[in-house]
This record gives structure tokens, C-alpha cells and sequence, in this order.
């Protein structure tokens, strides 16, 4: 079963008098890269969150937000001044180092505004909360992996199209591979005759020299893999375990025989089906990279 990397869940939180907004969102990564968001009461559960992500999403570069919404009875009861003082400190010094002169009330103003400044009685959790949280975090992440079979399964009907297209540009080679080497063999005979030693030739030795060239520039052994490869990537796609690196690899050997297929072939027709080929399979192996 086929599964994207890419993916969007979201759910929602409720305790007392507050409301968790819990957001996340996956892309396409070679490995786990978990980043987390969390407000200041729970950031001693990012550690269990990056372990949650891993084991239910594997791969991906991951982003999970929490943010809460305060019920509006909820009051402040203070302010952190040192923080505060910190971030007009800061914003003061960003403004000097480009030439701005910093007006005391702006700074405070944006200093108001940024992250942690207030204490609430909001901020104080307890393991009910959490509990409470958890469930949304197991929601929203249960939408995510729906998000991504339905995007495997698009995939999937878009790589199998692909590879049938595939299929189909190979068997047309067949067309012009008899034409082909009967090319090759009267343009050997006109050569001989060219140069005035047709009738000096052996001819038996000939054609057993002939029969070895045309058996170098043969394209059988290369056609018939190229279907066993294309064959076994359709009995990958279906099995039930994620299969995106192997298929990946197996790519890679279906463009090793179409490459060959094309330098062997030296034919106009067979180069144009052989660029198709191509022109199919790169965009399958970009399809690949969203792949579980």
C-alpha cells in the first residue's frame, strides 16, 4: 500500500475553560526531521512528542503545533518584566546596528507583544489537561495518516498508468527491431561493395562475423528485463508495507535498461520510444520522492 509523505491533520482540544488548537502537517524528507510547538506549560513533553511522531509517521518532515485559546475569563495576574526588559533590550540593539533611532514606547510596544511576556493562571497544567491534549494530538494525527492513503492512492493510480505506458512504448520497439538489423546487414554488404571486395569475402566467414556484430547491437536481453523490472514493480506497489526506497531502487534498474536499449538500438524510431520511456520515468521517480 502506498502511502505520501506529504499530509495535513488538525483537531481540537477542550479542558475548563480552555481550547487547544492542535495542527500538523508532514512533507516529503529521506528521514524523520520532527519539529514541535508547544505552549510553555507542556514544554517538558516535547521529548514524548518527537518519540509519538516517530513511531506513527516514520518518515517525513514533520511539524506539530499546539496553541491554546483562553476562555475570556481567564485574567492575567502578571508580567514578566525581566523578559520584558530583555526583548526591548534586544529589539533596542537591532535597531542601533541599522541605523534607526529606537523610540522607548514602539519598543515597549512590540515588546508587549512578543512571545511569553504574560503569566496567566492559564499557564498552570496538570496531567488531566495533558490527557485531554493527548487525545487531540491522537486525532489530529489520525487524520494525517488518512490524509496520506488518500494521497497514496492517487499516487499509486498515477505511477501504475506510468509504468503501463512504459510497457506499451517497449513492445512498440519490437516493431522496428526486425527493420533494424536488416539495416544493419545491408548497409555491411553495400560497404563490401563499395570498396570492391565482395566477391574476395568468404561468405560463410561472413555471416558468422556478421550474425557476432548484430548480436552486440541485439536488444532482446535488454527488452525482456526491462519487462521483468516493470512486472516486478507492479507486484511492489501492491503489497501492504511501505515500499518507497524499494521501488526507488527498482526504478533505477528500469532506467538502466532503457538507457542501454537506447545507446545498443542506433535507430531513429526505436531512440524516439526510448525517449518517451524516459520522459516517463522521471516523472515516476519524482512521484517516488512523497512516497513512504
Amino acid at each position: 500500500m502506498l502511502r505520501s509523505m506529504t499530509g495535513f491533520g488538525k483537531s481540537e482540544a477542550d479542558y475548563n475553560n480552555r481550547k487547544y488548537s492542535i495542527e500538523i502537517k508532514s512533507l516529503n524528507s529521506k528521514q524523520l526531521d520532527a519539529s514541535v510547538r508547544l505552549p510553555n506549560a507542556f514544554r517538558d513533553k516535547e521529548f514524548e512528542m518527537r518519540n509519538l511522531i516517530a513511531q506513527r509517521l516514520e518518515r517525513g518532515k514533520v511539524e506539530l503545533s499546539i496553541r491554546i485559546e483562553a476562555d475570556e475569563t481567564e485574567k492575567v495576574t502578571s508580567l514578566n518584566r525581566n523578559l520584558v526588559s530583555e526583548y526591548i533590550q534586544t529589539l533596542r540593539e537591532i535597531a542601533q546596528a541599522h541605523g534607526a533611532d529606537p523610540n522607548a514606547v514602539e519598543l515597549m510596544h512590540m515588546a508587549l507583544r512578543m512571545p511569553d511576556v504574560y503569566k496567566s493562571d492559564a499557564q498552570a497544567s496538570n496531567p488531566e489537561e495533558w490527557a485531554a491534549i493527548l487525545k487531540g494530538i491522537d486525532k489530529a494525527v489520525e487524520s494525517l495518516l488518512e490524509f496520506r492513503r488518500r494521497e497514496g492512492l492517487v499516487l499509486k493510480n498515477d505511477i501504475v498508468a506510468r509504468i503501463e505506458t512504459i510497457k506499451s512504448l517497449s513492445a512498440q520497439v519490437e516493431t522496428y527491431e526486425i527493420p533494424r538489423q536488416n539495416a544493419l546487414r545491408t548497409r555491411l554488404m553495400q560497404a563490401l561493395s563499395e570498396i570492391g571486395i565482395n566477391e574476395q569475402i568468404d561468405k560463410n566467414r561472413f555471416e558468422q562475423e556478421l550474425i557476432y556484430y548484430l548480436e552486440k547491437w541485439d536488444i532482446t536481453e535488454e527488452r525482456v528485463r526491462l519487462t521483468n523490472h516493470l512486472n516486478y514493480f507492479i507486484e511492489t506497489v501492491e503489497l501492504k508495507e511501505d515500499t518507497g526506497k524499494k521501488l526507488g531502487f527498482i526504478a533505477q534498474e528500469i532506467g538502466r535498461e532503457i538507457n542501454t536499449m537506447g545507446s545498443k538500438a542506433n535507430e531513429n524510431q526505436i531512440q524516439r520510444l526510448v525517449v518517451d520511456m524516459k520522459d516517463e520515468l522521471e516523472k515516476i521517480k519524482e512521484q517516488l520522492m512523497n512516497i513512504l
